[in-house]
């Protein structure tokens, strides 16, 4: 039943909802004429000058009909394409509808499209019927596929929505699903939509057609200058809601007296309209009507005859008028949003940003309702899920068809999602100790919970044996985060103390360091669970888990392995160990399952020895748990070394120091291509270095593995003539596969495990990780941080240089090295430096937290914010921080024995002793920590560049603190207030698995992309944004990828209307999913507004580059390069405009920018150079053009050498500014020669004819009346810019060339500035789109479109859904051009 649950509902509208690209369609039908609807009207979208693009390439909106790009005369539905058919829908009020639905749709799926109609929307409580054209009933059943019922692709089948009988529980989802349908807060707007379409309104408003409306000048500069004052603009301003009725509450008569549930009485409703009048609503099984209820006696008769409804809505709707009218106002306002803006974010990201003031809290009985009942997360009514049981179920489905595998991923995600937001619940209210316990007589640091058929643990350290030799009390034992199993074998008596003597140097491990391996060996566990996920070994099943970070916690929530809560399985240990090899299991069986999956993960199958001499072959960590569930299904827990420990690392303290699987991947990669070259050198037996070659090591392992398929894919759609060259390429590909696969690596090195075998193999196993170890010290971090210098990754914060050194296989650990390695920029040191700082502050911060009494959590968090960004002094703190400082670390040992509960007041830290605080002791630990964790010295001045907002935002992001947006004083000494905090929320880390079929084809699109094949690459990626919606949904990251490159894709094409399509949905995804400051999402508003500028729509162009720069202040600061490529846009922007003065003005402070973090001689200072000129050029000014274009040929010839093209191109472009200024200098003295003789000619006439002398003076007397009006008035007529004939046919030289090369070119007019400026960079449209993965391809568009003069782009439609004003807007330039 629909009507089930309205949260899973809300979820199933954003993973459900979408299986098919036409349920996007559905939410758009019915939206009245006046509304203009977002991706309609593409149909007539063109790609003028490309012809190597077909015609299919036209049709840009791949949301509507993936299918229609038919590049192959094949038949069969491509990978990941639906075919759609249409049915017909009776409604259960009797009107009639057409959803186009695939025989592939399940009845949930259509319950779902039903619901997301505007026509259906209210209905929850109905049958299905399915008739086909012999008219056959047939009753659909929720789980069913249609095609398991009837054949819908014959044609002729119809739908019937049946009224049926509500139950208490689906009454009160239908209670809940009016309320949400009457709220306007599921509607999340873009402010990219709000800025077209405020547009298209001055556009309307235009008296003429040629006018457009006046845009102030941005105030881009200023708020780069005073980036805390610009916190206000970055919330979007709410909503407005509009009120349809005064409450809806559940009535005090409630539950119905029993005589009245025999007669189908469920529930009872007060409620009160707008127009201020009270009833009392009856829900029965059949319908809703109002009773004659007084305000205290029950009356169940029908008040008025002929009101009785099978929906709430319907019934509102006959009682209140004015109800009528708001309701069909909110319908119209959700049908005109863009579709993206109506589906829910399963996930979505943590907003760091409260709004302030804070705004009023008002009274809501609804609210109130939903609070009263704490469920974290479980199902009130009827049976739990039991998650294991859904997770590996959704794992056996068939996966032999690409429409079998979309199937089963879009099953495993949407399992996975629904888990880990069960699981975030659930870890809520085991810290806020609300869940109980199943092992309360245990030390507190040993209990468990479970809820919602989910197992939770603290995350806490392992060595309970040393902890207990080195602290004898009890209360101070802390435990490993260990899934349920090992929690009740422990129980068994296998993990008592009495090995203490065996455990070697692990008992060196000093006790400060618990807490980062638990913090590390929990995040270990998560990857190695997620690599055998990926892995996909059939028969080898794992676990759900899920890490949830809150309130200083850390909680690991698994779902609960079959048996093990009764005990009927404690002795299924089958493979591994429980007490740190001690005893070791092993089943052939087993070993058979993890061996295969263990050849996919370069493991190597290895000898380990036990305490008992018992030898035992392994193919995976020696702590990991081999168990068969009660459900016969074989699971492997504990992944927290499934890749070798880091050679570089080897103390006892850094038993969890592992290396990523990304560099494992990269390094098997390099090594097969060293060893496939050395034998086809000279045969020789020697294997090259693997730091000779040079391995893109930012690709991930999914990537990598598939390297040679997408090759051979990619090599069947070449030329014949290459069909040799493809075949060894081909050949070279399969032995470099096989290569790589024989790499493996032993996990157990390094540790205190007894390895069995000879020394010789021991060794070699050592070699072999020492050997990646240095690969990972010696090439790929010299790469990383040359690519860091040469801005081929450039981070913005935080998040996006852990994300870069992490796909480049790059530990955390190593940011000191990384920092050392970059000093000498000031941008990267900073971001190193502050992403340090931040780290160190956020273990300090979360235990305050976890020791701080929830009263006081506002108070410690904003002291702690204080003497973080201001300059606390204190009295007895600063003369007693050695004491201090040693309480806080004894403290922060014993609050995990201590435990967490309420009665236990001595375990809790009161808040004058964070109060004693000052800023100096904390900063001392910062440091401290820094060493002691990252081995990286903070300098001085760590503290000063720390006081800035992309530090507090970085810092707010990874503890979950949000806070006031308002302008905060760093210079004072308390920055902060109590009431600056508004809100502590969790951090989740999840396993939800991505659909690899859609990273497939997006990896063969970018190949195909940076050949610049652009109908083939616009295939892949339409493809992929198919599979995905049926897989993800909309909202996800990516999703979002894609629709960046359909839309770079159309860019290139020049097709603006459609790329500006694209990058909106692109824009909203990052929005909602990534959030509204996300770099992403500041890069996504920079390439909206270069396709605006496109269209000749500077105005909105600008609008959303101060987004941009907003966007940027925020995450990165002010003073990083993108910021500078984003002021030269702008430049280039006004300068199209003719606004010289403030491009130049944006143009100078870029310059200053680069030449402060990169340096004068660095090729970015170069194309501000370089811009410079070409704006100088404009204004006439040859002479300084030719001064700024010699610096940037300076500046090339000493990086790139006189041969380069570039080189060139800016020595032209300087013999170009020269004779300009030699044929200025002569027109000059020409005129003036003239001049003088006709003044001789002139005095000489005056003095024959005196009379005219007076006439002169009273015309000089009456032109200096209108000077001094022009001063004051300003210029009638504006000055045009001139037409550079010499630059003309410089731009007509290099389309002629692209149109050789086979690129597409598009008709240019103005001074011809792209070309040149792009090359500057990076010659050629290949290279400009091979730097994908770091937001390149971004930047890229950025620097070749910033440069751009008056780009015209003729028979382009306006983009869809961004407003209709943007059609017309050719109609009036075509008007205006005649």
């Amino acid at each position: 039943m629909a009507g089930k649950s309205n949260k899973s509902k809300a979820k199933r509208a954003a993973a459900a909802a979408t299986s098919t690209d036409s349920a996007l369609q559905t939410d758009v039908p019915a939206a009245p004429a006046s509304v203009p609807t977002v991706d309609n009207a593409v149909e007539a979208t063109t790609v003028p000058e490309a012809s190597e693009v077909p015609p299919t390439v036209t049709k840009a909106d791949d949301d509507s009909e993936p299918q229609a790009v038919e590049a192959s005369t094949d038949e069969q539905p491509k990978q990941g394409e639906l075919r759609l058919y249409p049915v017909s829908v009776k409604t259960q009020s009797g009107g009639k509808m057409e959803l186009q639905l695939n025989p592939g749709d399940s009845v949930m799926d259509i319950r779902q499209f039903l619901l997301d109609a505007p026509e259906t929307c209210y209905f929850t409580c109905y049958e299905l019927l399915l008739r086909n054209k012999e008219n056959e009933t047939h009753h659909l059943e929720d789980y069913n596929e249609i095609s398991e019922v009837a054949d819908i692709t014959t044609g002729g089948c119809s739908l019937e929505m049946i009224p049926a009988l509500y139950d208490d529980r689906s009454i009160r989802a239908h209670v809940h699903r009016a309320r949400d349908l009457l709220s306007l807060s599921t509607l999340h707007s873009s402010l990219s939509t709000t800025l077209a379409l405020k547009y298209d309104a001055a556009l309307n408003k235009a008296q003429n057609p040629g006018d457009k409306p006046n845009v102030p000048e941005l105030d881009c500069l200023g708020f780069m200058d005073d980036v805390p004052a610009s916190l206000r603009k970055l919330i979007n301003s709410p909503t407005e809601e509009i009120k349809c009725v005064e409450s809806i509450v559940f009535s005090s008569f409630n539950p119905p007296p029993s005589h009245r549930r025999l007669v189908g009485d469920l529930i009872y409703l007060d409620v009160v309209t707008l127009e201020g009048n009270k009833y009392c609503i009856t829900g029965t099984t059949k319908a809703f009507y109002i009773n004659s209820s007084s305000a205290n006696v029950l009356d169940p008769r029908p008040n008025k005859s002929g009101f009785e409804t099978a929906t709430l809505i319907g019934l509102l709707q006959k009682l209140s008028s004015k109800f009528k009218k708001a309701f069909r106002e909110v319908m119209e306002k959700k049908a005109s949003a863009h579709p993206f803006e109506n589906v829910q974010s399963l996930l979505p990201p943590h907003s760091w940003l409260r709004p302030y003031p804070v705004p009023d809290h008002k009274r809501d009985a609804a609210r109130a309702e939903e609070a009263l009942t704490i469920s974290y997360g479980s199902e009130l009514i009827g049976m739990q899920r039991d998650w294991n049981e859904e997770l590996q179920s959704c794992r056996e489905f068939p996966h032999s068809t690409p429409q079998e595998r979309i199937l089963r991923d879009r099953a495993l995600y949407k399992v996975s999602s629904d888990f880990v937001d069960a699981a975030l619940n659930g870890a809520i209210g085991v810290i806020s100790r609300c869940i109980p316990p199943i092992n309360p007589t245990d030390p507190e640091c040993l209990h468990m919970y479970v809820h919602n058929n989910i197992f939770f643990s603290f995350a806490v350290d392992a060595d309970i044996e040393q902890l207990s030799k080195k602290r004898p009390s009890s209360n101070v034992s802390v435990t490993e985060k260990m899934p349920s199993s090992d929690k009740v074998l422990c129980k068994e008596g296998t993990c008592d103390g009495e090995h203490n003597a065996e455990l070697n140097c692990c008992n060196e491990a000093p006790l400060a360091e618990n807490e980062q391996a638990t913090y590390a060996s929990a995040n270990n566990d998560l990857k190695g669970t997620k690599l055998y996920q990926e892995a996909d070994v059939s028969g080898l099943y794992n676990l759900a888990m899920a890490i949830i970070d809150y309130r200083g916690h850390r909680v690991v929530a698994q779902s609960v392995l079959p048996g093990i809560l009764q005990g009927d399985k404690s002795d299924a240990l089958l493979y591994g160990s429980v007490d740190n090899g001690k005893k070791i299991c092993w089943n052939e069986d087993f070993h058979a399952k993890v061996l295969e999956a263990a050849k996919l993960l370069h493991i190597k199958e290895h000898d380990v020895i036990d305490a008992s001499e018992n030898v035992f072959k392994l193919a995976a960590p020696v702590e990991c748990k081999g168990i068969v569930g009660s459900d016969n299904r074989h699971y492997l827990l504990d992944l927290m070394r499934v890749t070798p420990r880091d050679a570089n690392y080897t103390g006892p303290e850094s038993r969890f120091c592992v290396l990523r699987p990304e560099l494992i991947t990269s390094f098997c990669q390099a090594e097969s291509q060293s060893k496939c070259k050395t034998k086809t050198d000279e045969g020789t037996d020697t294997v090259s270095d693997p730091s000779d070659v040079r391995v893109d090591t930012s690709k991930t392992g999914d990537e990598l593995s598939h390297g040679e398929e997408n090759g051979a894919s990619i090599s069947e759609k070449t030329d014949t003539e290459k069909q040799d060259t493809t075949a060894d390429s081909a050949a070279r590909s399969s032995e470099s596969s096989k290569v790589c696969d024989e790499i493996t690596f032993n996990p157990n090195v390094f540790t205190d495990f007894k390895l069995g075998g000879t020394q010789e193999e021991i060794a070699a196993d050592e070699e072999n990780v020492k050997k990646v170890s240095s690969y990972l010290v010696d090439v790929v971090l010299p790469k990383f941080v040359a690519d860091l210098c040469a801005l081929e990754v450039s981070p913005m914060d935080g998040q996006t240089l852990t994300e870069a050194l992490h796909s480049h296989g790059v530990n955390v650990r190593y940011i000191g090295r990384v920092a050392n390695g970059v000093k000498h920029l000031p941008h990267l040191r900073d971001l190193c430096l502050n992403e340090v700082t931040v780290r160190s502050a956020k273990h300090i911060l979360k235990d305050i937290l976890r020791d701080i009494e929830d009263h006081d959590i506002g108070a410690a968090v904003s002291h702690f914010l204080n003497c973080f960004f201001g300059n606390v002094t204190g009295g007895k703190a600063s003369t007693n921080s050695v004491h201090a400082k040693n309480q806080k670390k004894d403290q922060s040992i014993t609050k995990k024995g201590q435990g967490r509960g309420k009665g236990k007041a001595s375990s809790k830290k009161s808040l004058a002793s964070y109060m004693m605080v000052d800023s100096n002791i904390l900063w001392s630990d910062i440091q401290e920590f820094a060493k002691a964790k990252y081995e990286f010295e903070l300098p001085e001045q760590a503290r000063t560049t720390a006081k800035n907002i992309p530090v507090l935002r970085n810092l707010c992001q990874k503890v979950g603190i949000s806070v006031a947006a308002r302008k905060y004083d760093f210079g004072a000494t308390s920055p902060f207030d109590a009431t600056d905090v508004l809100d502590l929320r969790a951090v989740v880390k999840h396993s939800v698995p991505v659909c690899s079929e859609a990273k497939n084809l997006v990896e063969m699109g970018k190949v195909q992309l940076a050949e610049g094949m652009l109908s083939e690459s616009y295939t892949f990626f339409s493809e992929a944004f198919s599979i995905l919606q049926q897989v993800t949904g909309p909202m996800h990251r990516e999703v979002a990828n894609c629709c960046r490159y359909l839309a770079m894709v159309l860019y290139h094409a020049g097709d603006m209307a459609g790329a500006i399509m694209q990058q909106h949905k692109e824009l909203i995804i990052n929005e909602r999913c990534l959030g509204l400051d996300h770099p992403d999402t500041a890069h996504s508003y920079g390439n909206m507004a270069l396709f605006y500028h496109g269209l000749n729509q500077t105005e909105l162009a600008l609008q959303n580059m101060g987004r941009a720069l907003l966007l940027l202040g925020l995450s990165s600061g002010p003073d990083h390069p993108d910021v500078a490529a984003t002021f030269i846009n702008v430049a280039m922007m006004y300068q199209d405009m003719g606004k010289m003065d403030t491009a130049l003005r944006y143009l100078q402070d870029a310059l200053k920018k680069n030449e402060r973090l990169l340096g004068p001689e660095h090729i970015q200072t170069a194309v501000c150079y370089h811009a410079l000129a070409i704006a100088c050029n404009s204004m006439g000014l040859f002479k300084l053009s030719q001064q700024h274009e010699k610096k940037t040929y300076d500046i090339l010839v000493k990086q790139l050498g006189e041969d380069d093209s570039r080189t060139k191109d800016s020595q032209n472009w300087m013999k170009t500014f020269e004779m300009r200024e030699v044929q200025k200098t002569a027109q000059k003295q020409k005129g003036q020669a003239v001049d003088a003789a006709n003044t001789k000619k002139a005095i000489d006439l005056l003095k024959s004819r005196p009379d005219l002398i007076q006439a002169f003076q009273n015309a000089a007397a009456a032109e200096r009346a209108n000077a001094l009006n022009t001063a004051v008035l300003g210029e009638a007529q504006p000055r045009g810019r001139g037409f550079d004939e010499r630059a003309a046919r410089a731009a007509a030289e290099v389309r002629k060339k692209a149109a050789a090369k086979g690129l597409p070119v598009r008709p240019q007019s103005g001074v011809p500035v792209p070309q040149q400026r792009s090359q500057l960079i990076n010659p050629g449209t290949a290279a400009s789109s091979k730097k994908s993965g770091e937001n390149g391809e971004a930047k890229k568009v950025e620097e070749k479109k910033a440069s751009s003069e008056s780009v015209k782009t003729t028979n382009v439609a306006a983009p869809a859904g961004l407003g209709a004003g943007l059609a017309s807007l050719d109609k009036k330039k075509q008007k205006a051009k005649k």
